[in-house]
């Protein structure tokens, strides 16, 4: 077991674990911790706790101290300085006519290095644009390219479902999302209703899905045949979250349609009937064009 303490450096950040050695800290402290970057400004979101030590990655960086008024003051003129630094490189995009855009600015804390994130539709050469925000701020600049999510997390906004989007409140990291979830869902495959501000498949998607999962486990497929205690029938329709399935039943020249629960029938064949989706059909490109996007996008995270 080791004492430890979780320090987040941006809102909806990850944590990392810290060595807090002999300080005592509260959640909400701010903290100056030894990075493999250098020093950093970080505030607490796990007071000093004991973990079990397969759960750390050793070896743990120290929390260096307790913020003072002095850092502090120096984490705020960075901010500040930030935002001039936005201005200025957006100025010099425009005069080195690159087809980039600029998203935010970052200053290490203790100024061994700027940051400028930015999003482009391809590889830009931004050599000349580096060179040009070194001369002007004598230290080491730092391009990264990000995808549309992190942009979007960084500008925030709002959902379809009216709240505050999940990435900008809650969300600390990106997992995939596919096409399939929202098959299993029994969702519409209509590309505008599926995905999210990003223009990718919504976060969401992947909530649910594990029970989804668990409970089509236990269900029957569409088109199965099944034995019921008003006869046999076939599978027409599946309530996933109930584990409730409709079955049609010959009944001399027509059909009854019946719900039953699935522990009350017994499947006597398992099949998948042939079933034409006419949303999947109509947005085949967008839907195969969104699958390749977030497949990309998951190789950049990796």
């Amino acid at each position: 077991m080791k004492n430890i303490v979780g320090v987040r450096f941006k809102k909806l950040g990850k944590i990392y674990f810290f060595n807090p050695k002999n300080l005592k800290v509260r959640k909400g402290d701010k903290v100056i911790v030894q990075t493999a970057q250098g020093e950093e400004y970080g505030e607490v979101m796990i007071p000093n706790r004991f973990v079990e030590d397969e759960k750390i990655i050793a070896p743990l960086k120290k929390v260096i101290r307790i913020a003072n008024y002095r850092d502090h003051k120096h984490y705020e003129e960075d901010r500040k300085k930030e935002k001039e630094a936005f201005k200025i490189c957006q100025k010099k995009i425009k005069e080195h006519k690159l087809d980039m855009t600029l998203t935010d600015v970052e200053y290490k804390f203790d100024d061994s290095k700027i940051l400028f994130y930015f999003t482009a539709d391809g590889r830009i050469d931004f050599r000349e644009l580096v060179k040009d925000l070194a001369a002007i701020y004598k230290t080491r600049i730092e391009l990264r390219q990000i995808g549309v999510r992190d942009e979007v997390k960084r500008i925030g906004g709002n959902g379809v479902c009216g709240r505050e989007l999940c990435c900008c409140s809650f969300l600390s990291d990106f997992e995939a999302v596919s096409i399939k979830m929202a098959k299993e869902q029994n969702l519409s495959l209509n590309p505008s209703k599926i995905s999210g501000n990003c223009g990718r498949l919504m976060c969401c998607l992947k909530y649910e899905n594990e029970v989804y999962e668990d409970k089509l486990k236990r269900l029957p497929n569409i088109g199965a045949i099944v034995k019921t205690e008003d006869g046999k029938g076939e599978v027409e329709n599946i309530e996933t979250l109930k584990e409730i399935v409709r079955v049609k039943i010959k009944d001399g020249d027509g059909y009854i349609h019946k719900k039953y629960h699935v522990k009350d029938i017994k499947v006597i064949k398992d099949m998948v009937a042939d079933r034409v989706n006419e949303e999947e059909i109509e947005h085949k490109k967008e839907l195969e064009e969104l699958e390749k996007l977030e497949k990309e996008d998951q190789k950049k995270r990796n």
